[in-house]
């Protein structure tokens, strides 16, 4: 189990120790998006959903989420973040809104955890603001894209 730094050596689910690394900055970007049909699609780009800002919104929460992963995911550590970005895209040929997360700290452990659970908050804020249009509406590709810092250092996802 030595691959996998969350167990001890009895298998047990530990918190991993970080005290002796070393600061640094650390950074990560994550994206998913939300498909929806195009009624709905249409009136979150117009800003007409009856329950306000869709996206301002959304891009609120998924702040929020990402300053609060260590909360949602037992074993992250607490991290002070020193920037969180929501961004959104628009895809009209898919009926879709992509949402990427960007986190960065300085600090013992990396932002991934962070950005991913931004993105996908923003992505569940959408699909509550818009479920009365469209209930079956679809959230997928959610993924890192790139993460530096830390001894492992740069990382970028193949497209």
């Amino acid at each position: 189990m030595s691959e996998f730094t969350h167990f001890d050596a009895e298998g047990n689910a530990v918190m991993v120790d970080v005290t002796e690394k070393k600061d640094t900055v650390r950074e990560a970007l994550a994206c998913g998006k939300i498909t929806m049909n195009r009624e709905c699609f249409e009136k979150v780009k117009a800003g007409e959903i009856g329950k306000g800002d869709v996206l301002g919104v959304a891009r609120v929460a998924g702040i929020m989420g990402a300053k609060k992963t260590s909360e949602l995911i037992p074993l992250c550590h607490l991290l002070r973040l020193t920037k969180v970005e929501i961004a959104f895209d628009l895809l009209s040929g898919e009926n879709a809104v992509e949402a990427r997360c960007l986190v960065k700290t300085v600090g013992k452990t990396g932002v991934e955890m962070e950005a991913l659970t931004g993105v996908q908050i923003a992505l569940l804020t959408i699909y509550d603001m818009c479920k009365a249009l469209d209930k079956g509406m679809r959230m997928d590709g959610i993924r890192l894209l790139k993460k530096s810092g830390g001894k492992s250092g740069e990382w970028e996802a193949q497209q």
